[in-house]
């Protein structure tokens, strides 16, 4: 009966151990390495590309268990393409609306590994009011311990192509504007 105690009590201690180096770890956005960025085709000639320069939001990440949470909030009034004029046609109704809408999210919690990469994060994209699944592809991925912060930092830079239409973000597609648009995400978080 003894033995069966103390095994039991080394089972239990086992799983809480477990438990507690399972847990998932909370960052804190670096807002000088996270950005959305966004290109698409101006008719076929050159690539218009513009970013998202304000932005929020918490990761959640366990390596052990290879799971995550993200939810990022970009404010879209802060898009930025270098130039003022083409920045306030962006932010009209014609386009993102941000009187209406002034805010882009993404949510996530299902990550996907490839051994200890991440290798896609899949979630749901909103836009205009309107939310779709988006899949981002992990080009890149990696945490390490920064010289700098002394913390340890992950991050990586994604991609995904979305057809704007879904979202009802319809403007040129009349005049031969693609449908598709490429995001580029970059992200780096540190550990809390």
């Amino acid at each position: 009966m003894r033995q069966s105690l103390f095994a039991l009590a080394a089972i239990a201690a086992t799983l809480a151990t477990s438990a507690v180096q399972a847990a998932p770890a909370a960052y804190a956005i670096d807002p000088t390495h996270t950005f959305a960025t966004f290109e698409i085709s101006h008719f076929g000639a050159s690539v218009n590309r513009g970013r998202f320069d304000k932005k929020e939001g918490t990761v959640q990440f366990d390596k052990a268990g290879k799971s995550g949470k993200v939810d990022i909030t970009f404010d879209v009034a802060s898009v930025n393409t270098g130039t003022a004029a083409f920045d306030k046609h962006l932010q009209s109704a014609d386009i993102f609306d941000v009187a209406k809408h002034p805010t882009a999210k993404f949510v996530s919690d299902k990550f996907h590994f490839e051994g200890d990469k991440v290798k896609s994060v899949e979630g749901q994209l909103t836009l205009l009011g309107k939310t779709q699944p988006v899949t981002l592809k992990a080009n890149q991925f990696a945490c390490y311990d920064s010289p700098m912060l002394k913390r340890e930092v992950c991050g990586g830079d994604f991609e995904a192509t979305i057809d704007r239409t879904a979202f009802g973000l319809n403007y040129g597609v009349d005049w031969g504007f693609p449908k598709n648009v490429r995001l580029v995400v970059q992200i780096e978080a540190v550990k809390q």
